[in-house]
């Protein structure tokens, strides 16, 4: 497509720093950043975004520094000032959507201060956006922090090409009713000319709210918003194939997979790897470990867990609760199980950089991915990219949107410890060939569906939405055109009517002889 790209996320895919007088730029670690990055730079794009620091730290000129440096990345920023970013992003996004759309509706905080800065901040975006929207850009939307922009955009311009795409669950009506807004946030979507979700789970519990919140009804995955017709549709995001794949090559990653082995010198590696997120189900993992070294005697000394949980949202109650269950189990296993020679468990609560990631993902013979609930879970896949001699497997959750694609993978249920534990078993004792078979078909399949496939899908659905709603929509004649019409009808010497009668004007069933195939038409003399 040769129009313009405007993506608009919460995060930038790059984030500024500041130290003392100097700024400097870094590659944002986001899923979205990462999965777009290949996207955005090649194509003709603007990234739409905030950049990582606060007001309170930035003055005016600051400002214009800051977006200077982005200009080069093709990027533009919002800022944001500490009080809207606490109850925007940390307060509203984080308390109360997440943990709703995540089922965790337990967790849900609902603050009417907080949805006033969702709403103002959501303001700000769409005031940046409509700054530099031009004719023909297509303004692509991402996410559950910005709901309500495409509503707001459309408002300012009426026009615009708007797709927006929720890289996380969308809950069923019973939950999402639960949120006082939601209204609004339905609202907020409809005002997108296309909805994209992972899964047909997602657009099908997102079509039973519109109908029941809203009142509008569907039909083969479109509704009406007034007088526009609204597209919804299933893209499960892919990743960037090649990329990981290829990354086994480089030396980098040949010298921390030496490292490694010098650390694990024997047996076989189990990988967890996650942001240390409630919905990611880390302790039910460590769990299921402890009983699967309880039940097979015969693993001690021969199988190890690389545990690496990422530090996420730690100033939230919940996560600093899950910090303290995920170190004291592993503290638990360590002491049940280990030996002098041999640590169960190796923990790593860090963030891991690319060329450890690769080399960890390459080296594990089983890899656990098992969220409690998750849009998709781009992990999975990755781990199964870097498989290039397909000696591998993966345990996934049932519950991540990538379930519905990875087939092959040893699907469970992560509450059942016991089918859990089976599970980690059973991926451990799988012959080579039966891992290759697996491991082989799940890549085919990534392969041919990766990021690119995935952004070019909605891009182009879009525009095939864009264009239908064209073919539908209709002019208003107004007053001078009308009075034009009335003048020629009562001027003209000769005048014909042309009328469709096929149950348009007339029930056929009320007058047989006009459906009489001799019947000559007769016109009224004038």
């Amino acid at each position: 497509m040769t129009n313009r790209l405007l993506i608009v996320s919460n995060r930038l895919p790059v984030t500024i720093h500041k130290r003392g007088n100097e700024f400097s730029i870094q590659d944002s670690i986001g899923g979205l950043a990462t999965g777009l990055g290949s996207i955005y730079y090649t194509q003709n794009s603007l990234w739409i975004g905030w950049p990582g620091l606060i007001q309170k730290r930035i003055n005016q000129d600051d400002q214009d520094q800051i977006s200077e440096i982005l200009k080069e990345r093709h990027c533009m920023a919002v800022f944001l000032s500490k009080s809207e970013y606490e109850k925007y992003y940390n307060g509203l996004c984080n308390k109360a959507i997440w943990p709703l759309f995540h089922y965790f509706y337990q967790y849900a905080k609902y603050d009417n201060n907080e949805w006033k800065a969702y709403t103002q901040v959501n303001k700000k975006f769409c005031e940046a956006v409509c700054s530099v929207a031009q004719s023909g850009d297509i303004i692509w939307v991402h996410d559950y922090q910005l709901m309500l922009l495409p509503g707001m955009i459309r408002e300012k311009i009426p026009d615009a090409i708007i797709g927006f795409f929720l890289h996380i669950p969308f809950p069923p009506f019973e939950l999402f009713r639960l949120i006082p807004w939601n209204k609004e946030i339905l609202t907020g979507l409809a005002g997108a000319d296309l909805i994209g979700f992972h899964t047909f789970e997602y657009l099908r519990y997102f079509l039973n709210n519109i109908r029941r919140i809203l009142g509008y009804e569907h039909e083969m995955m479109r509704f009406m918003a007034g007088n526009r017709v609204i597209k919804v549709d299933t893209f499960p995001m892919g990743i960037d194939y090649r990329k990981y794949a290829e990354a086994t090559k480089r030396p980098q990653v040949k010298k921390e997979i030496a490292k490694i082995r010098k650390i694990i010198t024997k047996g076989k590696i189990i990988l967890s790897i996650d942001r240390l997120d409630y919905t990611k189900g880390v302790p039910l993992r460590l769990r299921a470990f402890e009983m699967l070294l309880e039940k097979h005697k015969e693993l001690k000394e021969e199988v190890t867990l690389i545990l690496v949980a990422v530090p996420s949202r730690t100033h939230i109650d919940q996560y600093a609760e899950l910090k303290h269950e995920v170190d004291h189990l592993v503290g638990k296993i360590n002491g049940m199980f280990g030996t002098m020679s041999w640590t169960p468990v190796r923990y790593m609560y860090t963030f891991i950089p690319f060329n450890k990631l690769i080399a960890i993902y390459n080296l594990a013979d089983l890899a656990l991915i098992t969220p409690l609930r998750d849009g998709m879970n781009l992990m999975a896949k990755e781990y199964l990219a870097t498989k290039v001699d397909g000696l591998g497997m993966l345990v996934l959750s049932e519950f991540a949107g990538a379930a519905k694609e990875l087939g092959e993978a040893i699907l469970v249920n992560p509450n059942d410890i016991r089918e859990f534990s089976t599970a980690i078993h059973n991926g451990l004792m799988l012959s080579d060939e039966e891992k290759k078979n697996r491991i082989c078909t799940m890549q085919r399949r990534l392969k041919r569906y990766d990021l690119e496939r995935w952004a070019s899908d909605f891009l182009e659905v879009l525009d095939q939405t864009k264009k239908y709603q064209e073919m539908l929509s209709a002019t208003w004649i107004d007053k001078k055109t009308i009075s034009r019409i009335c003048y020629d009808y009562n001027t003209s010497r000769s005048r014909i009517f042309f009328l469709d009668y096929d149950g348009t004007l007339v029930p056929i069933a009320q007058t047989p002889e006009l459906a009489k195939p001799d019947l000559e038409p007769e016109f009224p003399e004038f």
